[in-house]
């Protein structure tokens, strides 16, 4: 592959892992406030033992679910950019071939 190419990939492929890895943070940030605050609605839920109370806690626990669903996905997504990044990198060190 072109050198030239080769170097414009390498760009493409870091400024996409350093977004992802940018929402990354955010993410896990955002999860440990909905992970607390299911926990916070599972604890009121035990202790009204109230059809309301156990609704919220069960919605609650949902969102923290698919957030860390979510996480899971983009740290899949990070990885497989470093591979992808270093798998051009090592292309360039080897002249391309």
């Amino acid at each position: 592959m072109h050198r030239a190419l080769l170097e414009r990939r390498i760009r493409d492929v870091h400024s996409r892992l350093v977004r992802a890895r940018e929402e990354l943070a955010v993410l896990d940030e955002q999860l440990a406030v909905v992970v607390e605050s299911a926990d916070e609605a599972r604890v009121r839920s035990l202790v009204s033992e109230t059809p309301q109370a156990t609704h919220e806690h069960n919605e609650a626990a949902r969102h923290a679910d698919a957030m860390a669903n979510a996480c899971a996905a983009l740290s899949k997504t990070v990885m497989e950019l470093e591979d992808r990044q270093n798998e051009l990198l090592a292309d360039v060190a080897t002249g391309g071939q």
